[in-house]
């Protein structure tokens, strides 16, 4: 990647490049998790982070679709079933200048069939090709920075569908004879409450089964002021002060 193609934050600082390898999914194990934590706590890094899956996206939306031929796989098994050891034209065995030309040409080649296998999974398989099982891809979390306007900073909120556990970073929004209860609102448009926040420290939330499904990438979370104990009618009473869209990590 040049540094024309780099996606500067906003401020002008150089780019936090463990933001760009999260929004295309190239970390894992403690890397992912540090990551990870930092998406929770850095509400900058967390933006930086939706900043690069944007600018990905936008490659990928203008990648262009392409077809293999139809003899792919022939050629494939062809060059498999060729033997090992084959006598060499002299001409093949006596160095060559062009040499390092056509070692190039040859990567080049193969990098590009490595694309066209990779993009396209759904070409033709012949039946006596046994592709193996590949294990389920993890689910990917979802962030989003909840923007309580003047009251403090953003409140950092990630959500890990593989357990539906909801964490969420410290807030003091809510006076001593209210509660601060957080919402999800999903493509119905309709809040539905996902518990309440903690007076002081973080929170950390189980989500129900019911809302699972709504836990998704464009939901809006929002949190409202309500009665000690939180809404008795299911729907928020009291004012939204914070809110903030969810997106995919």
């Amino acid at each position: 990647m040049s540094d024309d193609t780099l996606l500067p934050p906003a401020d002008g600082r150089d780019p936090d490049m463990m933001a760009a390898e999260l929004a295309l999914g190239l970390l894992d194990g403690d890397e992912r998790g540090a990551a990870l934590r930092r998406v929770l706590v850095e509400p900058a890094f967390a933006q930086e982070v939706e900043l690069w899956r944007n600018r990905f996206g936008q490659w990928f939306d203008i990648w262009p679709d392409v077809a293999p031929p139809g003899t792919l796989w022939a050629r494939v098994e062809r060059s498999i079933a060729m033997p090992a050891a084959m006598p060499l034209p002299e001409t093949v065995r006596r160095p060559s200048r062009w040499w390092p030309v056509a070692t190039g040409v040859a990567s080049a080649a193969a990098a590009a069939l490595l694309a066209v296998v990779v993009l396209r999974p759904d070409a033709p398989v012949p039946a006596s090709v046994v592709v193996p099982t590949q294990p389920a891809a993890p689910a990917r979390m979802l962030v989003a920075a909840i923007d309580p306007g003047e009251r403090g900073a953003p409140i950092s909120a990630i959500y890990d569908p593989a357990t539906a556990g909801l964490r969420l970073s410290a807030a003091a929004l809510a006076s001593a004879d209210q509660s601060a209860e957080l919402w999800i609102i999903g493509a119905d448009g309709k809040p539905h409450s996902l518990g309440l926040l903690r007076a002081n420290g973080a929170s950390t939330l189980t989500v129900a089964a019911a809302n699972r499904a709504r836990i998704a990438a464009g939901a809006t979370l929002a949190v409202s002021l309500e009665a000690p104990g939180g809404s008795p009618t299911g729907l928020p009473l009291g004012p939204v002060v914070a809110s903030g869209k969810l997106s995919l990590v």
